[in-house]
């Protein structure tokens, strides 16, 4: 559509070189999921990153805060910041090993579980969302591709 001047304007733009794209596609799918995560979760003031980091932490108790830094590769300060806020709102429980004083290790405080327990109730919700629009078959299909695409399914990892 012409406006006056000669500028064209349209109410969607061309996409189909970026829907080539591995990157731009997972982007796009993130901030979808975390807009759905927001919608289900925005009155917990909590932030998807914290969430992981928490459900992590409760699956192992006493894990180290590097491992948890490595396996979901977040910076260290900005690990360090998160863990400290954490512990501020009385979610976790931090402990140095007397074996190692350079490690600290982490643990869900009773308000942490409780926490955890209640934003889990609502997990059901958040993956209807972001799977509405793919059959219960595309969707296990995706996780296992994104699985094995991440390399979740090694033991290490990346």
């Amino acid at each position: 559509m012409n406006q006056p001047g000669g500028i064209e304007t349209r109410d969607t733009l061309g996409r189909e070189s970026l829907k080539g794209s591995l990157g731009f596609l997972l982007r796009v799918a993130q901030l979808r999921s975390f807009g759905h995560f927001f919608a289900v979760l925005g009155e917990e003031n909590v932030r998807p990153g914290e969430v992981t980091v928490l459900d992590l932490v409760r699956e192992n108790p006493g894990i180290r805060q590097g491992v948890v830094s490595k396996t979901l590769k977040i910076k260290r300060a900005q690990m360090s910041k998160m863990v400290r806020e954490m512990e501020a709102n009385g979610l976790v429980a931090r402990r140095v090993p007397p074996e190692d004083r350079r490690s600290v290790e982490l643990r869900l405080t009773p308000a942490g579980e409780a926490q955890m327990d209640h934003i889990a109730t609502r997990f059901p919700e958040i993956e209807e969302r972001i799977g509405k629009r793919l059959t219960p078959a595309e969707a296990r299909e995706l996780r296992r591709l994104l699985i094995k695409m991440t390399g979740l399914e090694d033991k290490e990892g990346d």
